[in-house]
């Protein structure tokens, strides 16, 4: 498979499920597009004006999840997951019909957007996939949080580094680069809250489908869930995995090396606008040959090496 050109769906899929935040079921159906279409949203109960592109300009709101708005005020919202699902299996081009404002959050991670992806199955299209590269060092510092970029031609490489009071969390790092590396762990990660916080969340009108199904909840220094944890790293491999489906956003595959402490929706969200408002920060490319690097596959045990 050549992982210059751009990607799609050959079929369509379906799924359904409770929104994380609003506590509502939704249907979802995602379905193939041509070449240079994107990712898009239809809001499916709304008849006109209801098409809102996947774009970091059009993030209205990322407060605990990424929410975009079009011209005409039609929201989605809590997009992070299947944005990282698409960008690990390599779809440049899709549809996301959905008839309520919030995706399922489903188990909290994107292992099932990524099930639902190999078993619709994916192709090749004509036009050239774009990157971009990064020119210089580009850093963002807000409060204790921090990110920055710096140039790597080949690859997307992800240094996140955690900091909780609680020992369930304490300190954990992990770095990730998104093309030579199973990324089996880093999508099957799921969200986390402190259960502390769970009730300022709920006063805020958040949270209202939130449940230990789909969220990892920690309590006085122990984790609540009874399976545990999937991962010793699951709680900064999820921050990764938000990342992802953040940059995304920007319409292209970013090739870099990031670090980012403490980091969120809101701070990928800013730091790509950050990169973006500066041509000389950064180069669009497009390749005429195969990158040497390895490509998105998935082998029999339905794990994924790197998104292509």
């Amino acid at each position: 498979m050549n992982n210059i050109y751009q990607k799609t769906l050959i079929n369509s899929f379906s799924f359904n499920g409770v929104g994380l935040h609003s506590g509502l079921i939704s249907n979802v159906k995602v379905v193939p597009a041509k070449e240079n279409t994107g990712i898009i949203f239809k809001r499916i109960d709304i008849k006109e004006n209801n098409l809102i592109e996947a774009n970091f300009k059009n993030v209205s709101s990322a407060r605990l999840c990424t929410t975009l708005k079009n011209s005409n005020f039609v929201k989605v919202s809590t997009i992070e997951h299947l944005m990282a699902a698409f960008y690990i299996t390599g779809i440049d081009n899709a549809i996301v019909e959905i008839d309520r404002e919030e995706i399922p959050i489903m188990d909290g991670s994107s292992k099932d957007f990524i099930e639902f992806i190999n078993e619709a199955g994916s192709e090749t299209l004509n036009a050239k996939r774009k990157f971009v590269t990064i020119n210089k060092k580009i850093s963002l510092t807000d409060q204790q949080k921090s990110i920055s970029i710096e140039p790597n031609d080949y690859s997307l490489e992800v240094d996140f580094e955690l900091s909780y009071k609680t020992t369930a969390i304490k300190n954990q790092k992990n770095k990730i680069n998104f093309y030579s590396q199973d990324l089996e762990e880093l999508y099957s990660s799921r969200t986390f809250c402190l259960y502390e916080d769970i009730e300022k969340i709920k006063k805020a009108g958040l949270a209202k489908g939130g449940s230990l199904d789909n969220a990892i909840v920690i309590k006085d220094d122990e984790i609540m869930n009874k399976e545990g944890l999937r991962n010793e790293n699951e709680f900064v491999n999820h921050k990764i995995l938000d990342l992802a489906g953040d940059f995304m956003l920007s319409g292209y595959r970013i090739f870099g090396s990031v670090k980012c402490f403490h980091g969120g929706h809101q701070l990928s969200n800013t730091f790509l606008k950050e990169v973006f408002k500066d041509k000389s920060n950064f180069k669009v490319k497009t390749f005429d040959n195969e990158l040497k690097i390895l490509t998105n596959t998935s082998n029999t045990d339905n794990k994924i090496a790197v998104n292509a």
